[in-house]
């Protein structure tokens, strides 16, 4: 469009002032934090599932966290497919230490799905640990989803064990209250794999990163009803 900006790939942007910019066409990245979410989706409900144009090469080490958990992820194009699991086991070690999922700036994993793949580890084969490195209070949550069933002991405000189900006893339905967008995309998820009907209140913070997301999961089998 006609700007001066140096250093685009470091830590330091430095930018000339110009008079004028001008018209240019550009085409927007898929939402890398909503994909990882079809994915959590798709394993969790053992669901088949086809993400089209997914930018599989802007994804980083997303796809890659998920198959930690025991999640299978085809690619096809640019398409992530999901087959359906019965079951997905979580990365073990041959010395028996515990799987560790941790946040960490670009390249490293999004904080933002963190949420979601806490959520998806309730039903795995085997536990992880969940650590949240950058951000206070997201993992307070997970009251709700020990509410739920889930077997979840809450270390600190930065750590949380998840001991999986392997899709043995499903989670209960809920009364819940979105506190955050991650938070409350990983609520919908749990109550999407839970037996009967769960209500999640304050759901203004989930529409802040998820368009029309009860239409678009009921075209593909959901069975979400919005209320004023």
């Amino acid at each position: 469009m006609g700007a001066k900006i140096s250093g685009v790939g470091s830590n330091l942007l430095t930018i000339e002032g110009v008079k004028s910019l001008h018209g240019a066409q550009h085409k927007l990245l898929p939402d890398m934090i909503e994909v990882g979410s079809f994915i959590g989706m798709a394993a969790i409900t053992g669901s088949e599932l086809r993400i089209k144009d997914a930018g599989i090469k802007d994804l980083g080490i997303i796809p890659d966290a998920f198959r930690r958990l025991g999640i299978r992820i085809d690619e096809e194009g640019d398409d992530l497919i999901i087959p359906a699991q019965e079951h997905y086991q979580i990365e073990s070690f041959l010395d028996g230490s515990i799987l560790t999922v941790a946040d960490a700036p670009w390249p490293g994993l999004t904080p933002d799905l963190l949420s979601v793949l806490l959520v998806v580890a309730t039903q795995a084969k085997g536990s992880v640990l969940i650590h949240q490195k950058m951000f206070e209070s997201r993992l307070f949550f997970v009251d709700k989803l020990i509410d739920m069933g889930a077997q979840i002991i809450l270390c600190d405000p930065h750590r949380a064990v998840v001991v999986g189900h392997n899709h043995e006893r499903k989670l209960k339905h809920n009364n819940m209250t979105s506190p955050d967008i991650r938070a409350g995309i990983a609520m919908l998820i749990a109550a999407m794999s839970a037996e009967g009907t769960s209500r999640i209140d304050h759901i203004d913070q989930i529409d802040r990163g998820y368009e029309d997301i009860e239409h678009r999961l009921n075209a593909i089998g959901a069975c979400i009803k919005r209320e004023d």
